[in-house]
């Protein structure tokens, strides 16, 4: 499962329950409840699919693991628990599948669009996105900003609703950028087993400015939401990560070859994809109060 990465989740669902807050929404505690549950299985499956679908191509057997990287280990250090590995993921997706279709009950098919592409996205990810460049850079933002932020927003709501989607360009971006710093470490790795993302078809180096301009990026929905009315003063605590963000692009460009010297500045990113989504959402829970 992965599980000290799970904290992602909650992190990206509060913004949407933020949203549906702001909208003005009674909220509904099982509805929470189980899309709390949904939203953490549909993680727990892509992570354990990963795991099951690396070990099994033989890339954890010679990658060299970060503790933002390279599988849990857990596959390694015990091959005969694989098919666990697989039926977690499988059961797993179906959970998120059952709560998806009860929301799809109580509010209608407009849910649809969003769950189907959120279920491919979690099966064939590992095996497919991987090795597309462009989707390996965009699946993960798309699954954790708008499906996620906007899906809850519609759970909680049963409507979708243009401040979700602004917002949730935040973590959309952040995502997006999370795993493309986390493919630094294991660049040659990943080549040996036919992934082909852009840290292998551009390298590091060039990355590095990508990487800056994804995370500069993330910040513009919360400014542009709040000049064009959409959002309130209060939402701008959204942007209290900017200066750690700062000093993190600044050791990317630094250490970006330098792997062991990278890692912190890994960590500090991990920092800013949690704090900002929560962060914003507290700011909209402020202005509701």
């Amino acid at each position: 499962m992965k599980i000290p990465f799970l904290i992602l989740t909650p992190a990206c669902l509060v913004l949407g329950v933020a949203t549906a807050v702001f909208s003005g929404a009674a909220l509904n505690p099982y509805h929470f409840a189980l899309v709390f549950i949904g939203a953490m299985c549909a993680h727990i499956s892509v992570n354990a699919l990963n795991e099951y679908q690396d070990f099994k191509s033989g890339l954890d057997l010679i990658t060299n693991p970060t503790p933002f990287s390279g599988g849990s280990g857990a596959l390694k250090a015990q091959p005969a628990k694989a098919n666990y590995a697989l039926i977690t993921g499988v059961a797993s997706i179906l959970i998120t599948v059952a709560v998806g279709l009860y929301f799809v009950y109580v509010w209608g098919f407009w849910l649809l669009p969003l769950g189907i592409l959120g279920i491919l996205i979690v099966i064939s990810y590992t095996e497919y996105c991987t090795r597309s460049p462009l989707l390996c850079l965009i699946v993960p933002g798309l699954g954790f900003g708008p499906l996620m932020v906007m899906g809850t927003d519609f759970a909680l709501t049963g409507s979708y609703s243009w401040v979700a989607f602004v917002v949730s360009l935040a973590p959309f971006f952040l995502v997006s950028d999370l795993l493309l710093l986390n493919q630094f470490p294991d660049v040659e790795a990943d080549a040996t087993v036919g992934r082909w993302h852009l840290p292998i078809v551009l390298g590091r180096k060039a990355c590095v400015r990508l990487y800056a301009g994804i995370l500069i990026a993330s910040y513009i929905p919360i400014l542009a939401g709040y000049a064009l009315g959409m959002l309130p003063a209060w939402s701008l605590l959204g942007l209290g990560t900017v200066f750690l963000a700062g000093a993190t692009i600044r050791g990317v460009v630094r250490y970006a070859e330098e792997i062991p010297k990278l890692i912190p500045y890994m960590a500090k990113n991990v920092i800013i994809d949690i704090a900002t989504p929560v962060l914003l959402a507290v700011g909209l829970f402020l202005h509701k109060g």
